[in-house]
């Protein structure tokens, strides 16, 4: 089963579903404002993939955060806090496919890794 997390109002989000729609995936769709990630996903992901990645630096909720917070985002454990406190930082839409995961969309490597050869 593929599942997919992120903000139903987030426009990579709608582009990364509209894509699977249009070729007829199957996924389960799960929203940051009404279920969001648990501390083991979010580790799990910052761990797989990396904090540097899975933090959105670029967007608003990380604009919006004091100076303080932002600098506390040292250890696995601190973003992990972080996180679970501001789930919109988190970089969307999160697949989890098989056992890989992707993050963001990029089309190509959707496909490439969606479509394995």
């Amino acid at each position: 089963m593929i599942r997919m997390y992120g903000l139903a109002t987030c426009d990579t989000v709608r582009k990364a579903r509209a894509w699977f729609e249009a070729r007829g995936l199957a996924y389960v769709f799960v929203d940051f404002r009404k279920v969001p990630p648990t501390a083991e996903r979010l580790e799990h992901w910052c761990r797989a993939l990396g904090s540097d990645v899975v933090v959105n630096r670029r967007g608003t909720t990380w604009r919006k955060l004091g100076a303080d917070i932002q600098a506390r985002m040292l250890t696995l454990e601190d973003t992990v806090a972080i996180l679970l406190e501001y789930p919109s930082m988190v970089r969307r839409p999160v697949v989890e496919l098989r056992s890989e995961l992707l993050i963001g969309f990029e089309e190509e490597e959707y496909a490439r890794r969606i479509y394995p050869e």
